[in-house]
């Protein structure tokens, strides 16, 4: 398949700003989702996948348990998803997943970095299509062969196994999530998961110009700035 995925592992802020908006993100995250699913982590395995993702992360205990403990309370912000689609810096596509209690004010700052890096704000629908939307699993393993027979025993329903960077990479539909990781988990009880997560992974990728990087890195770092924007998926393939 040679499917386009970079094994990310989320750095270390370089300055209490950078780190800040990373736990707030976080924060937003698990306070939303232990709201509309449950606050009890044994009892909701997504939640619980999201807090193991923030501690890889190394978002502080305590701004974890800050967001469970509010998402008990009565009240609170009403935040609702909102996904946003276009083509970036040298014509790339882009997918920008938001949580937000102020729907203008997020249409507003996700336009703002299109317009100011010549970029084109898109329609819904307009690029989702050239991605898949997979549950990603990354970890140390064995051979793809016998990770992949480890899968299929499980019954689960995999979409491809491949090695990249001397990681297995194993990807898998979104309705396969839980299964899929739980059979890892069970193959190899000894294992890290360098990567759990749902994504968008490109179906191919568009080659970004060296003229082009500056204003796409520039474009990245705007969106990243904006409060309300979670995940920031992308095709863009940069110079080596």
């Amino acid at each position: 398949m040679g499917r386009s995925f970079e094994v990310r592992k989320v750095s270390m802020a370089k300055t209490a700003g950078q780190k800040t908006k990373v736990y707030s993100k976080y924060g937003k995250q698990i306070y939303v989702m232990a709201k509309n699913s449950g606050a009890d982590p044994v009892n909701n395995s997504s939640l619980r996948a999201l807090i193991e993702k923030a501690k890889r992360d190394q978002v502080p205990a305590h701004v974890i348990d800050r967001a469970l403990e509010k998402a008990k309370g009565v009240g609170g912000e009403d935040y609702v998803s909102a996904r946003y689609e276009g083509y970036g810096p040298g014509g790339c596509a882009v997918i920008i997943d938001c949580l937000t209690d102020n729907n203008m004010r997020t249409i507003t700052d996700v336009k703002n970095c299109f317009t100011k890096t010549g970029s084109k704000f898109g329609a819904p629908g307009s690029v989702a299509h050239s991605f898949d939307h997979l549950a990603v699993f990354a970890f140390d393993g064995p051979s793809v062969d016998e990770v992949l027979e480890a899968l299929l025993m499980a019954e689960v329903d995999v979409s491809d196994v491949e090695e990249q960077n001397g990681q297995i990479l194993v990807f898998a539909p979104t309705t396969e999530y839980a299964k899929a990781k739980q059979a890892i988990l069970d193959s190899y009880p000894d294992t890290t998961l360098a990567v759990d997560e749902i994504s968008f992974i490109p179906q191919t990728s568009s080659e970004i110009s060296e003229d082009d990087v500056p204003m796409f890195e520039k474009f990245v770092g705007m969106l990243n700035d904006c409060d309300d924007v979670q995940e920031i998926y992308h095709n863009a393939k940069l110079p080596a």
